[in-house]
């Protein structure tokens, strides 16, 4: 079910610092109290394969999202410990040395499972133990969410593991939120910064489509 639209959860979450400060840190708050754009990245595991590129490629974007107010977060549901090794781990061996925004370690799967992302194939009660048992890995899949000022999500999108994210995308999306919050202008398909956009009208669309 797609929460486009409504305020993210507002759920204090463990979270680390690059220095491997232990941190609390609520999405929510954090949009709402700074007045900022939140980038929150969901990746399934620390000391993978396609995750480290990804956090890589966030971090080499990290001053673009910066200039355009947003705050990036990353997160997966290992801990904190998990992430501080991975954080200490070099760049040539697998590892995300360099990394400056935080990281989320949503080990209760609290906010995880309320975002429903977590690869869950099913899961069987038994009654006799009182039990469930889950089929599926249990971690998220690659979830990403943008969270505006007053900490509505404007965007969620979900890749399944083995399908590393465009960063220049979510960029992209800031820039087209960022034109309609300031002009009131609606952004047409393929929309780049700088480029023409449109009022939210037929006669307007008829001359965008006309000239384009």
């Amino acid at each position: 079910m797609s929460l486009v639209g409504k305020k993210f959860p507002s759920i204090a979450v463990d979270a680390i610092s690059e220095m491997g400060d232990n941190l609390k840190i609520n999405i929510f708050e954090e949009a709402v109290n700074n007045n900022k754009k939140v980038l929150l990245f969901w990746y399934p595991k620390d000391f993978t394969f396609v995750c480290p590129t990804e956090l890589h490629a966030f971090q080499a974007a990290l001053p673009e999202f910066e200039k355009r107010n947003t705050i990036v977060i990353g997160a997966s549901c290992d801990t904190n410990e998990v992430h501080f090794a991975w954080l200490n781990t070099a760049k040539n061996n697998g590892g995300i040395e360099g990394v400056t925004y935080p990281l989320l370690a949503d080990t209760t799967r609290n906010l995880s499972s309320i975002l429903g992302i977590l690869d869950i194939e099913s899961s069987e009660y038994n009654e006799e133990t009182d039990t469930v048992l889950l089929e599926g890995s249990n971690v998220t899949y690659r979830a990403t969410y943008l969270i505006d000022e007053t900490g509505k999500i404007f965007h969620e999108s979900v890749n399944d593991m083995p399908l590393g994210r465009n960063v220049n995308e979510y960029l992209r999306m800031v820039d087209a939120y960022t034109h309609i919050q300031q002009k009131g202008e609606v952004c047409p398909a393929n929309w780049e910064a700088g480029k023409e956009a449109m009022t939210a009208d037929r006669n307007s669309t008829a001359a965008y489509l006309s000239a384009n």
